[in-house]
């Protein structure tokens, strides 16, 4: 950790850190983050872009306090230069859930939180069986060595997405490609996020008129007639499909991705899971809490009053970001939390956020998790890696880590 000297003058606090985030090997932990949760797990930083400095909270009961608190406001963020790890926003700060805070924010989630429910995941899932299958038949038509990331984690997820929006099941193609760009934090990706952003909005806002006259129990329908009946306004549908489509595509691809590598890569676990099928829902949760699923941190809070939090206090105006990545790491609450263990109890991860802004499509990439998992399990029991470990290639340059290419052989 360096302190940057070309900070503003800080109020009086801890050091000022200056934090790259730079790209990591394989699922590799953050030495950065694991070195604040041990030493200072209360810190100030700057990051890439924007300006000043940001309160930055490691520990599990510090990240469930801030992001549970409503004295850290989500709306207060919006054109605020805060620093960051992109040079824009990913989502809109003039719709959608990320940057509003109650009562606004829980109308939204209100109307949002009819298409995610166990009914509808009921529903969803004998589609992801299929088509999780189908891709799998190519590769294995393919002959081994296949690339699980080209036949499986890179199109599944969009597949299921854009199918739980409103598109028709063998329509994604026609999305596929926008959603990483969405979430490139590279020099040059300033272009094709606003090119991709500009595609998938056009796609979105077309798919929500056709649903005003075509009601389905899709995503696409419940938004169209919340905004029909004056609930949501039109911005408000078209940024939170947008938002969702985000997540639900290329979040899943390099968290699935990023499991199925942890399972090739720690084989005891693997035969556990081959042995007892029963094993698996418990083992998606270990291994949402295990695989470091992004680099660096998300969107941040604004303090709206003066805030005392382990020992610190961060004052009215300051942000603060929550590390999710390591509070799952913390030893406090996870003993030996480099371990995989689909036998651990205890409290319950934050992969999926906590407070308000709980990922309202946890149920969906649950069930996805599982059902990819499943499928590769029962149609290729003896996979493997086709490269050693090291060589695998994951991406550079984005929010979502996760593998670029997972050679296996069968």
């Amino acid at each position: 950790m360096t302190l940057d000297t070309d900070s503003p003058s800080p109020s009086p606090g801890p050091p000022v850190r200056s934090w790259s985030v730079a790209d990591l090997p394989a699922l590799d932990p953050d030495p950065f983050l694991d070195g604040l949760l041990r030493d200072e797990p209360i810190t100030r930083i700057t990051l890439p872009h924007g300006d000043g400095y940001a309160w930055l909270v490691t520990r599990y009961e510090d990240v469930r306090m801030v992001t549970s608190d409503p004295r850290f406001s989500r709306e207060e963020l919006v054109d605020r230069p805060v620093t960051s790890m992109t040079p824009q926003a990913v989502a809109s700060q003039t719709a959608g859930l990320q940057y509003i805070d109650p009562p606004r924010h829980t109308r939204l989630r209100r109307v949002v939180a009819r298409a995610f429910t166990g009914r509808s995941m009921a529903r969803l899932r004998p589609m992801a069986e299929r088509t999780a299958h189908r891709m799998l038949d190519a590769m294995e038509k393919a002959g081994p060595p296949g690339d699980l990331m080209e036949h499986l984690h890179t199109p599944f997820p969009i597949a299921v997405v854009c199918y739980f929006l409103g598109a028709e099941e063998d329509d994604w193609q026609e999305w596929a490609g926008n959603s990483e760009a969405l979430l490139s934090k590279a020099a040059d990706g300033k272009g094709r996020n606003q090119e991709a952003r500009q595609a998938t909005y056009g796609r979105v806002t077309d798919l929500l008129r056709r649903r005003r006259d075509e009601p389905r129990e899709d995503l696409a329908g419940v938004l169209a007639q919340a905004a029909a009946t004056g609930e949501i306004t039109d911005d408000e549908a078209v940024s939170l499909a947008m938002a969702i489509y985000v997540s639900g595509g290329h979040a899943v691809r390099n968290n699935s991705g990023s499991m199925m590598y942890a399972l090739l890569t720690h084989p005891e676990q693997f035969e556990q899971l081959r042995r007892d099928p029963q094993v698996l829902p418990r083992a998606v949760e270990e291994l949402f809490r295990f695989v470091p699923h992004r680099n660096g941190v998300g969107i941040p809070r604004i303090a709206t009053e003066d805030v005392a939090i382990g020992g610190h206090v961060i004052r009215k105006g300051e942000a603060v970001y929550n590390a999710y990545v390591a509070a799952n790491r913390d030893p406090e609450v996870f003993p030996d939390p480099d371990a995989l263990d689909f036998d651990r109890n205890g409290a319950g991860h934050l992969a999926f956020g906590h407070g308000p802004h709980f990922c309202l499509a946890a149920l969906m990439a649950r069930m996805e998790a599982e059902v990819v998992i499943r499928a590769v399990l029962d149609r290729f029991p003896a996979l493997r890696l086709a490269v050693p470990a090291r060589e695998v290639e994951f991406q550079r340059d984005g929010l979502i880590r996760g593998p670029r290419t997972l050679p296996v052989t069968w």
